[in-house]
């Protein structure tokens, strides 16, 4: 089987439809940083094509039909969208599942403090990551503040022109002899993750007259109490807007892309999608880099309740109509795939690895070792996948993650079949995975909505 690189097939129209589509994903990163912000982003969304929230259509009462569009948003950080088909829910859906949260430093719930008259948040790593690569870039600040009574204050600081920006510092090189001999894994600890936000000491009788001032600083500019970090959600990420990287423009180089290539892509898959035999459904959720754990996360019932919420809408709702539907869908899980560095080829199977440019991947297996926590995907499935990709002119390649025994990882594919559906892992080659700034490839990214909107339809 020969790989093609996909950008000696295009033709003008097409690469203005990549291009096009490509300046979308840079503003959708750029600004959806966070698994909040993609979910009201894909609300908004969402409306605009016509997409009525679950509890409006269950306040309605009325039979569901082809053409209708619902969304659910769930806690704020989780979102299903569904576009029912003419065939009865029972028959199955075509879903898109893609996760929104990316790694990441969270702000803990007591984080101010003082030393040697410095101020710094106290935080704590979410997700896999290289904790030095986290070290000395400009950091910014997004998320919610949630008061006593019930006032939420949204937080984005670090991403404009004139904002302050933040960072974790590290130690000179002149004084990092016993440091430069550690493990990469103890170069840099959790604990000394910590983002420096103030030096100028208060005017006051404090005893720690820093931490004062940046405390009369939130009070003063966004109405925060030092109490109410106790109900805060504030994620510490890479300041800055994603860049087109290399001099030709190919690739993108931002942070999260980790999985929200796959979420937006398949999100415009999905709002592009016509009435079609069976219901369409994209899924967007949380929690998946730390295990698909909580209300949010796959593992949740959320969208199981979502599911029969539409199905009672009928008036016939049963639990073996819900086992049902589920059981005969079809699943693109979308998530991200380790591209191929000749950097690093001895991590990598050169026959079973992605190429950057080669188009959308199929992981047939994902997991790690002998497989341990895999999806594994049946051949006739995977017989179908072709034929529609090739009938619909989509790029893709079948890889695996890294060599054998070197390593692995899992998605939300594996929970999704514990249903009994058809799901494979499907998403797009990424370089620096998990890194502050990772690396994808335009045309990977075109091609991969290209797949989508073809599974849907």
């Amino acid at each position: 089987m020969g790989r093609v690189n996909a950008w000696t097939t295009y033709d003008e129209k097409e690469l203005k439809s990549l291009n096009k589509l490509n300046k979308e994903y840079i503003d959708f990163l750029s600004d959806c940083k966070t698994e909040r912000e993609c979910a009201k982003r894909t609300v908004e969304l969402a409306e605009k094509k016509g997409y009525k929230s679950i509890e409006e259509v269950i306040a309605a009462g009325k039979p569901l039909k082809a053409g209708d569009k619902i969304y659910g948003l769930y806690m704020n950080k989780a979102v299903a969208l569904f576009h029912i088909g003419k065939e009865p829910l029972e028959n199955g859906m075509n879903i898109l599942g893609a996760h929104i949260d990316s790694p990441r430093l969270d702000v803990k719930q007591t984080p101010v403090y003082e030393n040697s008259e410095m101020a710094y948040f106290d935080t704590h790593y979410y997700g896999g990551i290289k904790k030095y690569q986290w070290v000395t870039i400009p950091l910014a600040i997004h998320g919610v503040v949630v008061t006593k009574e019930q006032k939420t204050i949204d937080i984005n600081i670090g991403e404009k022109d004139d904002d302050p920006v933040f960072c974790v510092s590290d130690l000179l090189i002149h004084l990092a002899g016993d440091q430069m001999e550690k493990k990469a894994s103890k170069v840099v600890e959790g604990e000394n993750l910590d983002v420096i936000v103030g030096s100028i000491p208060l005017d006051s009788e404090e005893k720690n007259k820093v931490k004062a001032g940046v405390l009369k600083i939130l009070k003063d500019n966004y109405g925060i109490e030092e109490d109410d970090f106790i109900s805060a959600e504030l994620e510490v990420v890479p300041a800055g807007r994603a860049r087109e990287l290399g001099f030709d423009r190919s690739m993108i180089l931002s942070y999260g892309q980790d999985d929200r290539v796959c979420a937006f892509t398949s999100l415009v898959a999905m709002l592009e999608s016509k009435t079609a035999t069976r219901t369409s459904c994209c899924l967007l959720v949380d929690k998946e880099e730390i295990g698909s754990v909580g209300a949010t996360g796959m593992r949740s019932r959320f969208f199981e309740n979502m599911l029969a919420e539409l199905i009672n809408l009928n008036g016939n709702y049963s639990e073996l109509a819900l086992k049902r539907c589920l059981k005969n869908s079809d699943m693109l899980s979308s998530d991200v795939n380790a591209g191929y560095d000749p950097l690093y080829a001895e991590a990598f199977s050169k026959q079973s690895s992605s190429y950057m440019g080669n188009g959308v991947v199929f992981n047939k297996f994902t997991g790690s070792r002998g497989k341990s926590g895999s999806n594994d995907a049946n051949a006739e499935f995977l017989a179908k996948l072709r034929k529609i990709m090739d009938d619909n002119n989509v790029h893709f390649q079948i890889s695996e993650l890294g060599k054998v025994d070197v390593g692995g990882g899992g998605t939300i594919a594996y929970i999704m079949a514990l249903y009994g559906m058809n799901v494979i892992d499907c998403g797009v080659a990424v370089l620096s995975m998990h890194a502050p700034w990772e690396i994808t490839s335009k045309a990977d990214v075109y091609e991969a909505y290209k797949c989508y909107k073809a599974f849907l339809k």
